[in-house]
């Protein structure tokens, strides 16, 4: 376990280093930022001089060297906007981002589970045809336009959730179901493809036919077998719900990582979107890990190397 650890870490360094590269890369191409810092009145002097107090007067490779250099200290300098460390900023709007994004995963699993097995299980029948038709649709709607169209239907006529905002579960309900609706179609069709597999091996047709009951062969030995492959899609659909965070926390008003990320971009504020990029790539490759892990203990026969 140690070693595999070890070589995990050894791994991660250089996707981390990659994409702080690209961050940085993007952002310096995109625009001036001290075009928004300073007043349209500004002089050409004053401009310089501000541009020369934040760094941005050096070389490309000058300024990323600074960067790192801060990086590897955990700082990613000062927000221009918030005037604020741009690392704080984010971990204070971090949890609310993990709250919507882990009800979200909740929700679809609970959604994904019992339709994939009933669809698996009842091949090639109504409800086979139903679920995989709805799981097309789920995973083919737009995240934007669901927002919307809940908006309108729940908050707007019938009045059941507030419309955007924070403060009580109410504000959860209708971003969550929005970002676990493409997750969950995704779950249910791999579920079902996972236990048409499992259902058509030797082992389950020897369990029917010593008379084991339908349902302690389908949740026991069927549905075991296939949840492998489930974790994969569901460490994956991670950094599926993190990319659907930021429309869905713009459209509700969220106050996470999501929202925050588009609003340091409009600003050109580098390092509020460095730090909320970082953030969110770490979250996603220590979720892939977790799931690594999380083989050993669904499959012994699986071993760290």
């Amino acid at each position: 376990m140690k070693s595999y650890l070890l070589k995990y870490v050894l791994q991660v360094i250089p996707v981390l280093f990659i994409i702080s590269f690209l961050v940085f890369f993007l952002i310096f191409i995109a625009g001036d930022p001290v075009a928004l810092m300073i007043s349209d009145n500004a002089t050409p002097q004053q401009i310089e001089e501000l541009r020369e107090s934040l760094g941005l007067n050096e070389p490309f490779f000058v300024q990323y060297g600074l960067y790192m250099q801060g990086l590897l200290q955990g700082d990613f300098g000062t927000s221009f906007s918030y005037k604020q460390d741009a690392l704080q900023i984010v971990l204070e709007k971090l949890p609310n981002t993990l709250l919507l994004g882990s009800l979200a995963m909740l929700i679809a699993i609970i959604i994904a589970i019992p339709l994939g097995i009933l669809s698996a299980t009842r091949q090639n029948t109504a409800w086979d045809l139903l679920i995989s038709g709805a799981s097309v649709i789920g995973k083919a709607i737009p995240n934007f336009w669901l927002a919307i169209m809940l908006i309108l239907i729940f908050s707007v006529t019938f009045q059941l959730f507030p419309v955007s905002g924070s403060g009580t579960v109410m504000h959860l309900i209708l971003p969550a179901f929005t970002l676990a609706t493409g997750t969950a179609a995704e779950l249910t069709r791999l579920i079902r493809s996972s236990m048409l597999e499992v259902l058509g091996q030797d082992y389950i047709r020897t369990a029917k036919s010593k008379g084991m009951s339908r349902s302690l062969i389908t949740y026991r030995h069927a549905f075991r077998n296939c949840l492998a492959p489930v974790i994969t899609i569901t460490a994956m659909q991670a950094s599926v719900i993190v990319s659907g965070a930021i429309i869905t926390e713009t459209v509700f008003a969220w106050p996470g990582m999501g929202q925050l990320l588009v609003k340091a971009i409009s600003l050109r504020d580098m390092a509020v979107v460095q730090a909320v990029v970082f953030v969110s790539a770490f979250a996603i490759i220590l979720l892939n890990f977790i799931a690594d892990v999380a083989y050993r203990l669904i499959d012994p026969r699986i071993k760290y190397e």
